[in-house]
Formats: C-alpha cells, sequence, structure tokens
C-alpha cells in the first residue's frame, strides 16, 4: 500500500493530472492500475510448450507470485475501474433476472449428453480404463515431458507400459485372493445342491477353467519376471519415482481388485466420526483423491499451453468422475447419514449402563445410537434392522419422527 501511495503522488504530480476532476484523475489512475495489471500477468500465458516464468523454475515462479500477486490485488482493490463497479452492483439483479429461463434452456440443451454421460458412467469397465488410460497420459505429458523442460515423445509409451504392469499386477492379486477365499476345491459339479451324482460336462468344464486360469497365471509371473529381469523392450522405460507412486496409487483406486481392501483398512482403524458407515465412506473417499489428484495434474497442463488436451482429460478424469460420485456414491451416504441422524448418540454413561453390548450383534459398544423407545445399538446394526423394518428390534416399536 505504501508503493500505492507513492505511485499516486507521483501521477498526481504531472502537469495534465491536476487539472481534471478529482473522480475523473481516480478513474484515469484505475485505468492505469487495470492496464499494468494485464502487463504484469502474460507471463503466466503462453501458446507455446510452456509459459516464460515455468520455463525459468519453480523458484522464479513462486518468488514472481508472492511478489506481483499481492501488489496487483491491492491495487486493484484500491483502485477499481468504474466500469466493474457498475457490474458488479448490477450482477446480482441480472442473475436473479435471467438465471432460471437460462438453466431451463442450458438444461434442455444438456439432456442428451446427459443420458450419454450416464450411460459411459454405467459402463463401468469401460469408463474405468478409458479414465484409467487418459490419466496415464496426462501424468506422461506431466510428470515426464514438462518437467523435463522439452518434448520428449519416446517417453509417452511411459503410461502404456505402466497400465500394463498394473493390470498383470491387478490380475494375479485378484487369482491369489480367489485362491484365498475358495472354500470348494472339489473338481467336480453335482447335478443338485444335495445330490452326489456328478455332472460330467460342467466337472470337465471346471477342471479345463481352473487349469486355464492356473497356467495363465504362472506363465505371466514368469513373463514378468523375465521382462524385468533381462529389461527387453523397456529402453524407453524409465519412470519417476513420483511418477510411479501418483500412477500407481491412482491405479488403486480406481481398480476393482485394491479398492475393495480399502474398505477392511478403513475398518480396521475404527474412525468413531464415520458412525461404522465405512462401506459408504470408502468409495467416496478413494474418488475424492482421484478427483483431487487429476484437477492439479490438468491445472498444470494447462499452465503448459497445451489447453485442448487437458480440458479433454479435466472433463474426463475430474468432471465425469465427480459427477459419477455425486449421484452414484454421495447421495447414498447422505440418505443414511440423514436416516442416523433422527437418532441421537448416546453418552458414556449410558453405554456403561447398557453393559456396553449391543442387543443385535452382541459385540461391546464404544459410540451407540438411542432410538426413541431408550434402546441402544451400533450405528451399522440399527441402520441394516431400518432396512428391513422401521421398528425397534427390541420391543418392536415403530418409529414416528415430527420434521
Amino acid at each position: 500500500m505504501g508503493m500505492i501511495t507513492r505511485v499516486r503522488g507521483r501521477l498526481r504530480s504531472l502537469h495534465t493530472l491536476p487539472k481534471l476532476d478529482e473522480k475523473v484523475r481516480d478513474e484515469k489512475i484505475a485505468e492505469t492500475v487495470c492496464l499494468l495489471s494485464v502487463l504484469f500477468l502474460l507471463p503466466y500465458c503462453s501458446r507455446g510448450h510452456a509459459p516464460l516464468l515455468l520455463s525459468l523454475g519453480s523458484w522464479f515462479v513462486t518468488t514472481y507470485s508472492f511478489l506481483v500477486l499481492p501488489l496487483l490485488i491491492s491495487a486493484n482493490y484500491k483502485y477499481p475501474v468504474k466500469w466493474l463497479r457498475q457490474i458488479t452492483r448490477k450482477l446480482p439483479g441480472l442473475v436473479n433476472k435471467y438465471s432460471r429461463p437460462a438453466w431451463n434452456i442450458i438444461c434442455k440443451i444438456y439432456a442428451p449428453l446427459d443420458k450419454c454421460e450416464r450411460s459411459f458412467i454405467n459402463m463401468k469397465n469401460i469408463s474405468n480404463l478409458t479414465t484409467q488410460l487418459v490419466f496415464f497420459m496426462l501424468c506422461d505429458r506431466v510428470l515426464l515431458c514438462s518437467f523435463g523442460g522439452q518434448n520428449c515423445p519416446q517417453k509417452k509409451v511411459t503410461g502404456l507400459y505402466s497400465l500394463m504392469f498394473y493390470n498383470v499386477i491387478a490380475y494375479c492379486v485378484s487369482y491369489i485372493k480367489e485362491l484365498i477365499e475358495k472354500e470348494d476345491w472339489s473338481v467336480t459339479v453335482n447335478m443338485t445342491e444335495h445330490s452326489n451324482i456328478k455332472h460330467l460336462a460342467m466337472s470337465a468344464t471346471k477342471i479345463v477353467l481352473e487349469w486355464t486360469k492356473a497356467v495363465t497365471f504362472i506363465i505371466t509371473v514368469t513373463f514378468m519376471l523375465l521382462v524385468f529381469g533381462l529389461e527387453q523392450g523397456l529402453e524407453h522405460y524409465h519412470p519417476t519415482a513420483l511418477y510411479t507412486f501418483i500412477t500407481w496409487t491412482y491405479y488403486m483406486c480406481t481398480e476393482k481388485v485394491f479398492a475393495e481392501l480399502f474398505l477392511p483398512l478403513l475398518v480396521f482403524l475404527k474412525i468413531e466420526s464415520l458412525e461404522t458407515l465405512e462401506q459408504f465412506y470408502a468409495p467416496v473417499f478413494l474418488r475424492y483423491y482421484t478427483v483431487g489428484v487429476a484437477t492439479i495434474i490438468s491445472i498444470i497442463l494447462f499452465f503448459y499451453g497445451q489447453f485442448q488436451f487437458a480440458l479433454f482429460a479435466f472433463y474426463l478424469t475430474v468432471y465425469l468422475r465427480a459427477k459419477d460420485t455425486f449421484f452414484n456414491y454421495m447421495r447414498t451416504l447422505q440418505k443414511e447419514k440423514e436416516v442416523l441422524g433422527q437418532f441421537r448418540n448416546a453418552t458414556s454413561e449410558e453405554i456403561e449402563n447398557c453393559d456396553d453390548v449391543c442387543a443385535v450383534c452382541l459385540s461391546p459398544m464404544v459410540k451407540a445410537k438411542v432410538t426413541p423407545c431408550q434402546h441402544m445399538f451400533h450405528a451399522m446394526c440399527l441402520r441394516q434392522c431400518l432396512s428391513n423394518s422401521n421398528n425397534c428390534p427390541m420391543c418392536k416399536r415403530e418409529y414416528v419422527f415430527v420434521h
């Protein structure tokens, strides 16, 4: 602000400005400040591969931003342009007047595209693979090429190699998980559930299928060991540690076999604020992470001048994934929280008087919900009971809430 005061004093010391009216003089100063702001913001923009600031290094970007941006913000706040003040005053009224008709028109135009987006989102495997591929290409351009300060076409295959290796690891993990969780190790199939007569065709099919899975698993593991051991065909595959960490964590959050492992981890942590709704919070947390990482990398790529691919990647990896999160997961979580929100939390004294045991699962209670009939249950146990009936599991009294 001291610098602005000195600039203003020097401008007023000129021979032309003192002859003007004070309001006109302030408006001239405001227009000058506005033009200077545009001039100082030009280094952030570029049509080439990288803007001028980013090509000089991250330390220069940080120093320049800390020095220039506060000065520009304070200067424009002190001397706002007249037409900008008028727009600011009239904008709320214009928004209230035209927002609803404009929104209806936008909804009618957007309706066909919305149907296509929902269809794409519902095709889980295709949409998931497409999102992973676009995100890995995004990481190739930002983490491998752009940070190097030059175009690196040979490194653009790193995303394809990484996605292939991660898919192989996911297949091996899913097969091992299937073996661990398998209960029936019999190679034959009975005609019926309670019959001892063997179904020859189904038994032969099962044997062939199981052997095919085992041979495929062995060949896959052997192939991966040979590829990484001999390093054949990996001349252009040189991912950095940061690249591997970001892409691997993103892949784990989007691939089903790894995402399913997150729920037991969340249950093991026993976070009280989740109120035993971990199965609804788990997919939301995973999608929050993927959307956040994709947003940051898309913005970085946008500043590097690759506007078209940055917008395309933002649409697929951020917008559509956030839309999927909101409509398919956030709404479900919100409904469950609203149901449990009708019941108050039990105090520690009430839980001790109830012998610390839930009447539904017979497990100890650290945190519990109290019903209107003064019975206490785990939040998850109460939610499961309410999904079948609106009556108390103990006294069968119907819950009636006055809103």
